[in-house]
């Protein structure tokens, strides 16, 4: 067998493996009123038969019975000292998304979202991992759009629209191909967008439409990533990368998506981006034309004009100066503007 086929037999029997144990201590925690906690499945469901596993099963118990009975203070208690005491174990997963659940609920998102992301990266074999990740969308959602926090659970706080991008950010990195990283990705774009942070948004979409090729919302990250890099230019005389990339961006939504809804936007945005840059051509050749008389050089942006939006009135009055051009080569008329004079210098006047 090929060294490289034994490698690749080796990896897949180690990830085999790997993925057997991780499924083996899944453990799911079930709630019934009347006898409390109850694990299924998986190797750590002994725990609660040790007498650590039994004093937190208690602290569990108690800690849902007060949250079921609206004592919210008597609940937190109880499931801090759960994840104070046991941190490796089951209940601890648990403890730490009941709490997240409860800070959402008073509007303590930091505390919410640091909890919840606690449960991510030390408990990954928590059986709701989706519903933690919905959890932290959430509260992402809320503070990107506005929402106050309260300090304390009662004293409104200033918004804090960053940090809800910021923990956009964080669902991408935390389980990039689950349902919530494109939209986590779209409303960070939205936000950076809203805020004036017009790279931020710009990174977003890009890494929208290149991740995620195949979602339904990359039609749009298309269009949004052309629009934006249409509005960095500030005209035909200033640099046209960002112009270039627009039209760009443009072309591949009017290839990719021809029936899409917003298919008009996007042609109109195309044509805008080729008159940005006709029009640039246009200032280029008007400048060796007018102030060098270098007709070669304005020839050579004048029938880039040209090129680059033949139906326009732009390449219109391109065609008009090469005419003229023609004419001044060829002697049939002389060059009534020939290069103009640079600025008269001062006069010094003696009294």
């Amino acid at each position: 067998m090929p060294i490289a086929s034994r490698r690749i037999g080796f990896f897949i029997t180690c990830f085999l493996i790997w993925a057997s144990a991780l499924c083996g201590l899944r453990a799911d925690l079930v709630w019934e009123p009347a006898t409390g906690w109850r694990v299924e499945g998986g190797a750590l469901a002994s725990f609660v038969a040790t007498p650590e596993g039994r004093s937190a099963k208690a602290l569990m118990d108690t800690a849902r019975r007060a949250e079921d009975a609206g004592q919210e203070g008597k609940a937190m208690k109880a499931y801090k000292r759960v994840i104070k005491k046991y941190p490796s174990s089951l209940f601890a997963a648990e403890a730490l998304y009941r709490t997240a659940l409860s800070y959402e609920k008073d509007r303590r998102f930091i505390k919410a979202f640091r909890n919840l992301q606690r449960v991510v990266t030390e408990h990954p074999s928590y059986t709701r991992f989706n519903e933690v990740l919905g959890a932290q969308y959430r509260i992402a959602e809320k503070l990107a759009n506005g929402t106050r926090p309260h300090y304390f659970g009662l004293i409104p706080g200033f918004k804090q629209r960053e940090k809800g991008f910021e923990f956009y950010e964080t669902i991408v990195t935390n389980a990039p191909y689950s349902e919530y990283s494109p939209l986590a990705l779209m409303n960070a774009a939205a936000g950076y967008n809203d805020t004036g942070d017009r790279d931020g948004a710009i990174d977003a979409l890009d890494r929208m439409i290149n991740n995620y090729p195949e979602n339904f919302l990359t039609p749009d990250a298309y269009l949004r990533l052309a629009q934006a890099q249409a509005s960095i230019t500030q005209g035909p005389p200033y640099d046209q990368a960002s112009t270039q990339l627009a039209l760009t961006y443009f072309q591949d939504y009017l290839i990719l998506y021809p029936g899409e809804a917003e298919a008009a936007v996007a042609s109109e945005g195309f044509n805008t981006a080729r008159t940005m840059l006709a029009e640039s051509k246009m200032t280029m050749g008007d400048f060796y034309y007018k102030y060098r008389s270098n007709y070669t050089a304005a020839k050579v942006f004048y029938n880039e004009a040209v090129t680059l939006f033949p139906d326009s009135p732009t390449a219109e009055r391109a065609r008009r100066q090469l005419a003229t051009i023609a004419k001044i080569e060829s002697g049939e008329v002389s060059d009534q503007a020939g290069p103009r004079a640079g600025p008269r210098g001062k006069r010094f006047w003696l009294f």
